[in-house]
């Protein structure tokens, strides 16, 4: 049997990042918080947090982590499911979910705001790339993710969402220094590319499908979706945008596709773990529908 004060002083430690932290929002003193986690590692039989700034977890503290999570909507459903009143949480709920950037930048924020407003939930949303969110589902990071993978993690259900469409974008006047002799394999091997992060594949993608064979990017680093637009506006370089973001951008000639009728569609997924909750049923309510509005069927 799993102490779940235990537990929930690990995921404490993760979710703050330090046990001095941890004690203040689980309002005992760091000892305790300290001799919580010992117990659980020694009852487990390995580490579960490697302490450093930030604490993290291993991968079993993740597992931990995660099963406190579910037990915590569980515990929300059974409270509201049995006919004698139970005294209430003074918290709200936590709710870990994968999010890609560029998600989250343009429908995802909007959808999760609204169920947030009205269910007794606090979300938190870690950012990866969509290529990378279901990694977080697996390890026990998460208990739901938006990916680009269709197939399910371990224990999860995999639900289409629909297609982010992106376009290849530059402002006009990088257009007019960098390929006035047009986009072809030798000018977008010269013509600064942005990415956002060393996981980014888009850029890539897109100039292997334009030019049917893989072309050296230069690239500048820029990990925020608003930083990338603003440095496509800015002349710093070209990337693959979101067209839900840029629509407006490219409507008034502030951006323009470097070869238009080319756009990239990433097919996105909602996964989610199997534990039947109402909290979690609800927030996937909440991104389908959102998705279905704006995303590519």
């Amino acid at each position: 049997m799993l102490d779940y004060a235990a537990l929930s002083a690990l995921a404490a430690v993760v979710r703050e990042g330090s046990f001095e932290r941890a004690a203040q929002s689980l309002h005992v003193t760091p000892s305790a918080v300290s001799q919580r986690v010992r117990l659980l590692e020694e009852r487990m039989g390995c580490a579960l947090v490697v302490r450093g700034q930030p604490c993290t977890a291993t991968e079993v503290g993740q597992r931990l982590c995660r099963h406190a999570a579910q037990v915590a909507l569980l515990e929300h459903d059974l409270r509201h499911a049995l006919p004698v009143a139970l005294p209430q949480a003074a918290d709200r709920t936590r709710l870990p979910v994968a999010v890609n950037a560029d998600s989250l930048a343009s429908w995802f924020a909007p959808a999760a705001a609204r169920y947030a407003a009205e269910a007794p939930v606090l979300l938190e949303l870690a950012v990866d790339d969509q290529d990378h969110t279901a990694e977080r589902l697996r390890s026990g990071a998460v208990l739901a993710a938006v990916t680009a993978l269709a197939a399910p993690a371990a224990g999860c259900n995999s639900q289409a969402l629909g297609a982010l469409r992106y376009v290849a974008a530059a402002s006009p006047a990088f257009m007019a220094r960098h390929f006035a002799d047009g986009v072809q394999a030798r000018t977008l091997a010269r013509a600064p590319s942005l990415l956002y992060d060393r996981k980014d594949r888009l850029q890539a993608r897109w100039v292997r499908r334009l030019c049917r064979r893989t072309v050296p990017l230069p690239c500048h680093l820029l990990p925020s979706p608003q930083a990338f637009v603003e440095a496509a506006l800015a002349g710093m370089g070209w990337g693959m945008q979101p067209l839900l973001l840029v629509r407006p951008l490219l409507a008034d000639g502030r951006l323009v596709e470097l070869a238009p009728g080319t756009p990239l569609d990433v097919p996105l997924y909602w996964q989610h773990a199997r534990a039947a909750s109402s909290l979690l049923d609800g927030l996937g309510r909440a991104v389908r529908d959102a998705a279905r509005a704006s995303l590519l069927g």
